[in-house]
């Protein structure tokens, strides 16, 4: 085989792969990362490392393999100092009550982890919760 038909054999298979990353960057359903602000729901990690639930969570910052979040419960915590009430409703349709993001235990999340956007944090909480010790 020729160096010139080397050549555009590389350069086939080179635009090959550029086409198909597009087409799946692309494809219906599929949405951007998660960003600051946005809540998503994910399969977050347990603490201790035993499983994972999905649940709701909402992006704090963004890493190189995926997202530092807090996660979200609809569990009342209202008795306690590191959680604030969450609006719910107008990302869970389903919810009957508002919800409480924990703010004591950020958690890393992979980037393939990431199931679907629910919504996006309005901005009062947002600055509430950027503005814990725990979160600078």
């Amino acid at each position: 085989m020729s160096d010139q038909a080397l050549w555009l054999l590389l350069a086939a298979g080179v635009a090959a792969v550029a086409v198909a990353v597009v087409v799946r960057r692309r494809r219906p359903g599929r949405t951007a990362r998660p960003r600051p602000g946005e809540i998503w729901w994910a399969d977050v990690p347990y603490a201790d490392g035993t499983g994972s639930k999905v649940r709701p969570c909402l992006v704090l910052r963004r890493r190189w393999r995926g997202a530092v979040v807090l996660k979200i419960t609809s569990q009342d915590k209202s008795r306690r100092r590191d959680h604030l009430p969450i609006p719910t409703r107008a990302w869970d349709r389903h919810a009957k009550r508002d919800s409480w993001v924990n703010l004591g235990e950020p958690v890393m999340v992979r980037w393939g982890a990431f199931e679907r956007a629910a919504g996006t944090c309005d901005s009062a909480l947002w600055r509430r919760v950027t503005a814990a010790p725990t979160h600078r």
